[in-house]
């Protein structure tokens, strides 16, 4: 495994942590009767945002088969 590979690794297991975390805090506001609206609008940007890098780390990371 080349060191790029193992680099994408690694950033891929943290972006996915990252992303679990958001997701957990989002959650935990979006359960509050009165939550801040700005912070669920940048925590769910954020969310988005760790999804996008995480499929486009996946993309790399897997091999190109042409079937």
């Amino acid at each position: 495994m080349a060191i790029n590979d193992l680099l994408s690794a690694q950033e891929l297991l943290k972006l996915q942590r990252e992303h679990r975390e958001v997701d957990g805090r989002l959650q935990f506001l979006l359960e509050q009767p009165a939550c801040d609206q700005l912070e669920v609008q940048r925590l769910k940007k954020r969310k988005l945002a760790l999804k996008d890098r995480i499929t486009e780390l996946h993309k790399l990371t897997l091999p190109n088969i042409i079937a």
